[in-house]
């Protein structure tokens, strides 16, 4: 373990913090927070989110991951967060390095930087990180000295586009494979005392779920501008990276207890994971394939951690979360279980992003007990051939049936998402979301029930569709920005109720989003010179520059359509091929085809699309997720 300064960085920090927006972001100090003797642990786990502190906060992986490091006595994993801009500028006026939280210690002090790559806009701030801690951007520049910089998170499934600043990317769950790496660095160090970064990175490439870009080398065919390879450096290194992956989901780590922040952020309430991965197969959806097999705790664990996290925090809301909540097998019996004591507790639950065809009034109904929380449906599209291109597997008459049971229920509003610009889209499809979101407005007036004296409010909103890496729709080609904007102003033109308030993703994002979703190596050489031009904190309207961002793939003689724009062949190697994330080319191969022919695919549970996730325990996993005498059979 590093030696540490005499004077911490925070403590060098505390008197500006009065010079900056919510000091709070920068202090640490929370209820909850972890603190180690630093002279009886062997390595400091610096974990960065590449945000601000609200949103990182508001994070239930960051939560998981720093709980499951810390548990080892030998670990200790401090919290950092990407500083607004003004405390950036504080740090470099006064030579202070960007500290970890906890201790205050800078990050160049530290074992491990790790960063959450949740959203391909934040590579910027992860450069951003790196420079304000004095930690060399590029991994090839690093000694045996700096930390190892590790990434993980969604976007790690397609590193490429900054694999030139990572020395390591974990794939896949990291609950235990995060924690193996850092032990084996500790063993590895204390067998080595004569240390060799590279030598490290060697050893650990071979260890399941790793992907150390330097150990690979990537060949371009210079008329196409096509990958020609990807091709590993030595024989020992694996030709795919498979991901790390929870077979039994009861047995996963959950923090019993959560730093509680001193200011509001964006999720201020108890997250419960009850489930992770989706059994339903939609195109465009990343988490849905990336995260599978589908696998739910029991309602015995749940309750448990729910009550721990109570207990331990006082929060006065909490939230059931998956990707698709009213997808839990045991959704009636867990909310039953859980009101037991939060009622008591003057707890409020809610369930964000239900499915509307298996929304039932009479969840609705348990859970607005206390108070009344957002709905919230994602159709996704606005014509029924348009749904069944993506796989969406929902009808009219159920979005239909959704929203008049929860009109019924005295629900006055209801938030939809869709996205405009979907492979085969037409403007027929984008004028049904208007048409769409006014059958609702209808609906709620033709209710005998509805509420004396209040109107119905439906928001619509619109993001640009992004092809990703991992899905069936990862060879499709984004539309133009000027064509995505030409769809934003056809549907606001067929909007004609004051009921209806539209909400739409600013079409130029969500390009730049859609080159580095589909980019490979040669996109470092852009981000890093964005970067040094000025551009950070590109998930923030304030600061994201598309002129910035077209000038820095000029100044690196890259264009942005190749990656973002283009329709890719079925055959040619994708950037991201040399990663598996349990779903098998073929599979994901058929799905774009049927798309194609507006075909749809069952969910898991109705029937095995035999995507290649069985072997992490599929069946078994969804079978006892369902199964109401699962602690009783185990007890047997």
């Amino acid at each position: 373990m590093k030696n540490t300064q005499n004077m911490t960085e925070k403590q060098k920090a505390w008197k500006f913090l009065k010079k900056v927006t919510k000091p709070s972001r920068y202090t640490g100090g929370e209820l909850n927070e972890i603190i180690k003797d630093k002279s009886k642990i062997d390595a400091r786990f610096a974990f960065c989110f590449p945000d601000t502190y609200e949103i990182g906060m508001s994070n239930l992986g960051m939560k998981i991951l720093c709980n499951c490091l810390n548990k080892s006595p030998r670990i200790w994993c401090e919290r950092c967060f990407a500083p607004w801009p003004d405390m950036g500028q504080v740090l470099r006026d006064n030579n202070i390095d960007l500290y970890a939280l906890e201790s205050g210690d800078s990050l160049k002090m530290f074992d491990f930087v790790g960063f959450t790559l949740q959203y391909e806009m934040s590579y910027t701030n992860v450069l951003y990180v790196l420079d304000l801690a004095n930690i060399p951007l590029l991994a090839k520049d690093r000694s045996n000295d700096d930390p190892i910089v590790i990434g993980g998170g969604p976007c790690s499934y397609n590193p490429e586009p900054v694999a030139d600043f990572f020395d390591v990317f974990c794939i896949g769950e990291g609950e235990n494979s995060l924690r193996e790496t850092v032990e084996f660095y500790i063993d590895y160090k204390k067998a080595h005392p004569d240390f060799d970064r590279n030598e490290f990175l060697h050893e650990l490439s071979r260890i399941k779920g790793n992907y150390v870009p330097s150990m690979y080398d990537v060949e371009y065919d210079e008329n196409t501008k096509l990958i020609k390879s990807i091709t590993p450096k030595y024989e020992d290194v694996p030709q795919k990276v498979a991901k790390s992956c929870i077979s039994d989901f009861d047995k996963a780590e959950f923090p019993s207890a959560v730093p509680v922040p001193f200011t509001e952020t964006v999720h201020d309430r108890i997250m419960l994971e009850c489930a992770r991965g989706c059994m339903r197969g939609c195109r465009f959806c990343q988490a849905g394939i990336i995260y599978r097999p589908y696998r739910a705790k029991s309602t015995k664990t749940l309750d448990r951690e729910a009550q721990c996290l109570y207990n331990s925090s006082g929060y006065e809301e909490m939230s059931l979360t998956s990707l698709s909540i009213s997808d839990f097998p045991r959704l009636m019996e867990l909310v039953d279980m859980l009101k037991e004591w939060t009622d008591r507790e003057m707890v409020a639950m809610s369930l964000p992003s239900m499915r509307i065809d298996s929304f039932e009034a009479e969840i609705m109904k348990k859970v607005q007990g206390v108070r009344k929380t957002g709905l919230t449906f994602a159709p996704e599209a606005g014509t029924q051939r348009l749904r069944d291109v993506i796989n969406k597997n929902i009808t009219f008459e159920e979005i239909m049936n959704g929203c008049e049971s929860a009109f019924k229920a005295g629900r006055t509003s209801v938030k939809l998402y869709f996205m405009n610009g979907l492979p085969t889209e037409t403007d027929d499809d984008v004028i049904g979301i208007a048409e769409l979101g006014q059958s609702i407005v209808d609906a709620f007036y033709k209710n005998p029930d509805k509420p004396k004296g209040r109107g119905v409010d439906v928001t619509i909103s619109v993001s640009c569709f992004v092809p990703k890496a991992h899905t069936p729709f990862q060879w499709f080609g984004q539309d133009t920005v000027e064509e995505l904007v030409r769809k934003q102003k056809l549907l606001g033109q067929n909007i004609r109720s004051g009921k209806i308030h539209y909400h739409w993703h600013e079409a130029k994002v969500s390009f730049i989003e859609a080159v580095f979703a589909r980019g490979d190596r040669r996109l470092s050489a852009a981000i890093l010179d964005a970067y040094k031009n000025g551009q950070y904190f590109d998930g923030w309207g304030e600061y994201f520059s598309y002129d910035n961002w077209i000038k820095a793939f000029e100044n690196t003689g890259i264009d942005p359509a190749f990656y973002a724009n283009r329709h890719m062949s079925y055959d040619e190697i994708l950037p991201w091929g040399h990663i598996d994330c349990g779903v098998s080319e073929k599979f994901l191969l058929d799905e774009a085809k049927k798309a194609y022919a507006e075909v749809t695919t069952p969910d898991c549970l109705t029937e095995c699309s035999h995507c290649g996730a069985a072997k992490f325990g599929a069946d078994l996993c969804i079978k006892r997720s369902i199964d109401p005498n699962k602690e009783e059979s185990e007890a047997k």
